[in-house]
C-alpha cells in the first residue's frame, strides 16, 4: 500500500489561505476544526469554509484556538500588522513559500535585532533548501525571533 502526500498550494497571504494550508498540511479536515472548535449545527463546517475564503476573519481567541488544533504558532495565521516586525517576520516566510525564488537581503543601521533575526532566518531557508530541515519544523519555527530578540517586544 501506498500513501501518497500532495503538498498544499499557498494560495495568496492571506489570513485565510494561510490557514487553509496549515490545516492541510497538517492533514486536517474543515469537519475536525470545526468539531474541535466546539462548533455545532448543520453549518459548522461553513464557519471554517468562510474563514478559508476569507468571506469572514476570525476573531483573536479564535484565531488562537485555530492555532492550537493546527499545532502551529499563532503569529503564522493571525491578521497582519504590519507595526509589529514579529508580524513582518512570518509574512516574509509566507512570501517565501508562496515565490520560493525571492530573497530577502537587508542591513539596517542600528536595528542588530532585525538583523540578526534576518541572518538566522536566511539559515534556516539555506537549511530547508539542502533538506536538512524538515518543511513542519520551518514554519513553526518561532525561535528565529526568540533568538534574535524580536519576538514579544
Amino acid at each position: 500500500m501506498f500513501n501518497f502526500y500532495t503538498y498544499p498550494e499557498l494560495r495568496d497571504l492571506s489570513q485565510g489561505s494561510r490557514i487553509a494550508f496549515a490545516r492541510q498540511f497538517r492533514h486536517k479536515t474543515q469537519d475536525y476544526v470545526s468539531k474541535e472548535l466546539g462548533l455545532t449545527g448543520e453549518c459548522k463546517r461553513r464557519t471554517m469554509t468562510r474563514y478559508e475564503k476569507g468571506n469572514r476573519n476570525p476573531k483573536e481567541d479564535r484565531t488562537k484556538e485555530i492555532a492550537k488544533i493546527l499545532e502551529i504558532n499563532y503569529h503564522s495565521i493571525k491578521q497582519c500588522d504590519f507595526k509589529d516586525p514579529t508580524d513582518i517576520f512570518y509574512l516574509f516566510m509566507w512570501m517565501e513559500k508562496l515565490y520560493p525564488n525571492i530573497g530577502f537581503k537587508m542591513n539596517l543601521q542600528g536595528e542588530d535585532k532585525i538583523n540578526n533575526a534576518l541572518i538566522i532566518w536566511n539559515n534556516m531557508k539555506i537549511k530547508r533548501n539542502n533538506n536538512q530541515k524538515y518543511p513542519q519544523d520551518y514554519y513553526q519555527e518561532s525561535s528565529v525571533l526568540n533568538k534574535s530578540g524580536i519576538y514579544g517586544t
